[in-house]
């Protein structure tokens, strides 16, 4: 069976609680030395599928390393990338590849660095893939710690990593919390500065500025082009839920502005 056919489904709705993280522990128990060849990337066909497989692969091992980087993974932690597979809608066999990367990431062993540079090597020339994989780091950041203690600043140095500035890192993390719980507004609710951030400008921003970060939000969003390079299937509703939201902001600001 291969990968892709797997990985169906969609990255559905916001990060959501669920019950206590003993399920998940229980199975992480069983898989952790569990080898699993589909997750390996050597029987895939195409370059989207091995790069599909990549993102999979390394998706979940940094995020287990930004887990531990405070020395041990909290309850919340756990559930905050438990919540994440449930969202890909993995079944079994995939939730136990998921873990088995998350297990590896909390590994004293593993190399951040060598991870983000084999995955820039995998996304060459998609930068937009790239972009995607913070997003889904920072967005599961926010649930597990509130980005508070050494999550921070460890994925502002993968950001950097990957090409992604500190002051981008910010607007990015100000459009992701803006769709956390509870949170997401339809465009006649949304304020100026909320529309802003999502799009990543300064309320400062001219017309033709805001319509030209508008356009480069959509192309960075979407769907069928991230899908068309490498992007899971799994994890397309995530793209499409960001460019429903950066739709909306920046009919916030045509509004606010009389923008015809």
């Amino acid at each position: 069976m291969k990968w892709t056919g797997k990985l169906v489904g969609g990255f559905v709705g916001l990060l959501i609680g669920g019950p206590a993280g003993a399920a998940f522990g229980a199975l992480a128990g069983h898989v952790v030395d569990a080898k699993h060849d589909a997750t390996s990337g050597s029987t895939l066909e195409g370059g989207a599928e091995r790069t599909a497989a990549a993102f999979f692969r390394r998706t979940f091992e940094v995020m287990g390393h930004v887990a531990k980087a405070d020395g041990r993974v909290s309850e919340r932690e756990i559930n905050a990338a438990r919540a994440v597979m449930a969202q890909f809608r993995l079944d079994p066999i995939q939730v136990a590849a998921a873990i088995e990367h998350f297990t590896r990431g909390k590994s004293a062993q593993f190399e951040l660095s060598a991870a983000i540079m084999s995955l820039r090597r995998s996304c060459a020339g998609r930068p937009d893939l790239l972009r995607i994989f913070l997003e889904i780091q920072v967005r599961a950041a926010i649930e597990g710690t509130d980005l508070q203690g050494a999550a921070r600043p460890l994925l502002l140095r993968v950001a950097a990593m990957l090409g992604v500035s500190p002051l981008e890192f910010v607007h990015l993390e100000s459009a992701l919390r803006q769709r956390g719980a509870g949170e997401r507004l339809p465009a006649k609710r949304m304020s100026m500065e909320q529309a802003c951030a999502i799009l990543e400008v300064e309320a400062t921003a001219t017309d033709a500025e805001i319509s030209t970060a508008y356009r480069r939000q959509l192309s960075r969003h979407h769907p069928d082009k991230l899908k068309a390079n490498g992007l899971p299937e799994s994890m397309l509703e995530h793209a499409k839920q960001r460019t429903q939201q950066i739709i909306e902001a920046h009919d916030a600001i045509r509004a606010a502005r009389g923008i015809r």
